[in-house]
């Protein structure tokens, strides 16, 4: 036991200060994010929309991330990562607390876009920074501390969310989103420095010539293609999901939120030591790659089993391991891939993936629900996963290639 907690505390070794309280903040964010877990079933249990209507209303929450992904990696590029992050939180806080107000389908649609433009500007500017502040050998630990803190927050935020949803109602939410981004951003400000690099002549060149590689790189699209059906399958866990789990199995929001604990508390427990440990083996991120979507399309078609309240802990517990070898992995490979000057761009293409995915997600797997039902859903969001799997094989030779 000793031993295994040796190990535990070695895999946090090394990593920056920096780094420590990006994951800090990002906890205490995370912490408060207890609307987003919950909003499928917000619109359509609390303001009475059909599953349709709230399809389309998280249609314009996947469009706001796509455009505001793509925003946040032009302005990281221009202006840099740190004034991205302190204005994208500062009024995203304000965002959520003013969107308990807007109770209309169009009013909710355009709240909701332009606070995830705003909101999603800071995942560019995040990814880019972890290139700054890490060593290039702890990159993929950095980013495992962050998914740490990130998971942490999501563990108890939704956990948190479901008691007083039950308790309190909805609308107390709002304003803990909305005074925990605020809060998040000051403590950020005060602790962490702005860095600044002065790119060298020949360093402008390299990123003129690098503007024109990134539309030429054909493994890195398809690398974005393997994103996007990734997140097509993944966020069914936040969009039909929490649904599912009331209408099936008559659970109530706070037992769906015990549930999600499970994959918070795995995260938390393993995936530190889990990646500490594969950073000593000789393997491939798309290695990696490849067995997370294997394991994202079990997660789902073991759900075709609709009779036995364990089959939703199974499939969490597979959809965790599939989402701890995926994540990191793809981030990884796109911050490699990705050349001077021009991370913002290549994290911006990296993050609109999986925002373009969470428009279809939403939209398609609501609509494969009201019209076909959950079992034809769980088949559809597997065989995206089995797609992704041909891909990534597709892009691990490819790249073997262009070694």
């Amino acid at each position: 036991m000793k031993i295994l907690f040796n190990n535990y505390l070695e895999s946090f070794k090394g990593l920056s200060k920096e780094i420590w309280y990006l994951s800090l903040i990002t906890l205490i964010n995370r912490a408060g994010t207890m609307v987003i877990p919950f909003l499928s079933l917000y619109l359509t249990k609390n303001l009475g929309f059909s599953k349709d209507d709230a399809g389309w209303i998280l249609v314009f929450f996947g469009l706001g991330s796509l455009i505001g992904s793509w925003l946040g990696g032009w302005l990281t590029d221009k202006i840099g990562f740190y004034k991205v992050m302190v204005l994208s939180l500062f009024v995203t806080g304000i965002g959520f607390i003013g969107l308990q107000y807007v109770t209309s389908f169009w009013g909710l649609c355009f709240a909701i876009l332009l606070i995830m433009v705003i909101a999603d500007t800071f995942r560019p500017a995040l990814f880019v920074s972890l290139k700054t502040y890490s060593k290039p050998e702890n990159q993929t630990r950095s980013l495992a501390l962050i998914r740490l803190a990130i998971n942490l927050g999501m563990g108890v935020g939704p956990t948190l969310a479901g008691l007083i949803i039950v308790m309190k109602g909805y609308n107390m939410l709002f304003w803990i989103d909305g005074l925990t981004c605020i809060t998040a951003i000051v403590i950020f400000n005060i602790l962490v420095k702005e860095i600044k690099q002065k790119p060298s002549a020949e360093e402008d060149k390299k990123v003129v010539k690098a503007k024109n590689v990134i539309y030429k790189d054909s493994s890195y699209w398809i690398f974005i293609a393997i994103c996007f059906l990734m997140g097509m399958t993944f966020f069914q866990l936040i969009v039909t999901m929490p649904i599912y789990y009331e209408e099936q199995f008559g659970l109530n929001e706070f037992n769906i939120g015990l549930i999600m604990f499970i994959n918070v508390a795995i995260i938390v427990i393993f995936e530190m030591p889990f990646i500490h440990f594969l950073e000593k083996k000789s393997l491939k991120s798309t290695q990696f790659i490849i067995t997370s979507c294997i394991l994202f399309g079990l997660s789902f078609y073991v759900l075709y089993n609709n009779f036995w309240l364990g089959i939703l802990i199974v499939s969490m517990v597979v959809i965790t391991f599939a989402e701890m070898l995926g994540f990191p992995y793809t981030n990884v490979f796109a911050l490699k891939r990705a050349k001077d000057g021009f991370e913002g761009s290549y994290m911006a293409l990296y993050a609109m993936a999986f925002s373009l995915a969470h428009i279809f997600s939403s939209k398609i797997g609501l609509s494969i629900v009201a019209n076909f039902g959950y079992q034809i859903n769980w088949l559809v969001t597997g065989s995206f996963a089995a797609l992704a799997t041909v891909l990534a094989i597709w892009l691990h030779n490819r790249v073997k290639l262009d070694l």
